[in-house]
């Protein structure tokens, strides 16, 4: 049974990598490698509808069209590749960009988008159900090309980062800056930067207010329940679910689950969103005293190994377990490779963990631990238009900034940015903002036009 049909196309019934394949566009382009080239026109259908939902990142474009904020700039692209990023990647190439793009995730791609973007112009690697040699080659082909010197990268996770400072280190040195906007990526840019092998600056988005609230917040609290109805069919009401990890993902999850009726659980290393767990009403536990009973395991922590074998070995018969977080390590996944162990594909990103016994106990793996709701439903376009919009100003601010202003290291994007963000998008929800008064701006010592709030205000 197919997920939904724009992911399980037909032309993947042939097991020709793409790699294999000679494909060229409609004008005879032919610098990339998608699985199928035809897909383009539903591909195409695809980006209009996301470009619809997407009032703030078509807004950037059509004000900075004539300015080509990003002429010169040549931009290696690794993120998640579906009809939301198309409108990000061709807003990019609006503002005067030359881009190169490859996936950040072996699942997440849509097949018709890909094939698109490919119809269009654009050099783009990428294909869904990626092996790991095609995903390091797919990246590869994306910073190393014949008259290309890439100069900025768009990253999501930090591979091609990654592979640029240990396979290309000269080519990494003329880079201008980077931009990243993951929990993976992020921590992998602090590290670097405190080695002092960062030797370009970088803007992590992850921590824009902008991208950590919606995108992580009101995001995943909408596309936990499609991924868990969409891939198991499950009742949600009276589960028992555990979250490992109560940050902004664990927070939205949790409030989702609980307004359909579940007994939540929270597990936390950090007091402070422990309390703040405790305060939401959820109980905070240990993974080991509730894995006997629950009904439901989602990791959303960017850890590793947080799910380990041992505890699925006490898992009950039917248990899912599924990963909201970054990284794919959350859950030991490779430790249910064994031979002992039997696994039952039942459909398109779902399979069946079967134990040796009598009772043949089976767990549910949604993804092979993967981001679920990436993979088993799909996120909505409005908050990827603003992550988006966040992406495009990064990347204008650090390709624009004058030598100097940013040195090597990781830099928040700065506050009037994620307000003009903001200010983008509440015209298509009939929002109207107050505006202070002169007496009122001096009284709070504010400038009219913002930031309205401190460096260090949570919100």
């Amino acid at each position: 049974m197919s997920m939904s049909s724009y992911t399980e196309s037909s032309s993947e019934e042939d097991d020709l990598s793409p790699r294999d394949k000679v494909q060229q566009n409609s004008k005879g382009y032919a610098d990339f490698c998608v699985r199928n080239i035809k897909q383009h026109a539903f591909g195409r259908h695809e980006i209009e509808i996301a470009e619809q939902e997407m009032p703030g990142i078509m807004a950037l474009r059509k004000q900075a069209l004539d300015d080509k904020p990003l002429k010169g700039a040549n931009i290696v692209g690794c993120t998640h590749v579906n009809a939301q990023t198309a409108v990000l990647i061709e807003t990019l190439i609006c503002l005067g960009a030359n881009v190169r793009w490859a996936a950040c995730n072996i699942y997440s791609t849509q097949n018709e988008v890909a094939a698109a973007l490919a119809e269009s112009g654009v050099p783009i690697f990428a294909w869904r159900g990626e092996i790991e040699e095609d995903f390091w080659w797919c990246i590869d082909k994306c910073v190393h090309a014949e008259n290309w010197q890439p100069n900025m990268i768009l990253d999501d996770g930090g591979d091609a980062t990654h592979l640029m400072l240990k396979k290309y280190p000269v080519m990494f040195k003329m880079i201008k800056g980077i931009v990243d906007e993951s929990v993976t990526g992020v921590h992998r840019l602090y590290q670097l930067s405190k080695t002092s092998k960062l030797t370009v600056p970088a803007m992590n988005v992850k921590d824009a207010i902008t991208k950590t609230k919606f995108d992580s917040l009101y995001s995943c609290k909408e596309s936990v329940i499609d991924s868990l109805k969409r891939a198991t069919d499950i009742m949600i009401g009276g589960k028992q679910i555990v979250l490992c990890g109560y940050g902004e993902v664990g927070k939205g999850c949790a409030q989702a689950l609980k307004g359909l009726g579940c007994i939540v659980y929270v597990t936390e290393i950090d007091p402070i969103c422990a309390l703040q767990a405790c305060m939401d009403g959820f109980r905070v536990v240990k993974l080991n005293e509730v894995i006997r009973t629950v009904d439901v395991v989602i990791t959303c922590t960017g850890n590793k190994n947080v799910v380990t074998r041992e505890h699925m070995d006490k898992m009950k018969n039917g248990c899912i377990v599924c990963n909201m977080g970054h990284s794919n390590t959350e859950i030991d996944v490779n430790s249910l490779r064994t031979s002992e162990l039997q696994w039952e594909k039942m459909r398109s990103q779902v399979d069946h963990i079967i134990w040796p016994g009598p009772d043949g106990k089976r767990i549910i793996l949604l993804a092979e631990g993967r981001l679920v709701n990436l993979s088993c439903s799909s996120i909505s376009s409005f908050v990827a238009s603003i992550s988006a919009t966040t992406q495009a100003l990064a990347l204008i601010e650090l390709f624009n900034a004058p030598p100097g202003r940013y040195k090597a290291d990781v830099y928040l994007l700065p506050k009037k940015m994620d307000e003009y963000v903001a200010s983008l998008h509440l015209q298509t929800l009939d929002a109207h903002l107050t505006e202070l008064t002169d007496e009122q701006a001096r009284y709070m010592g504010l400038n009219k036009a913002g930031p309205f709030k401190p460096n260090y205000y949570r919100y």
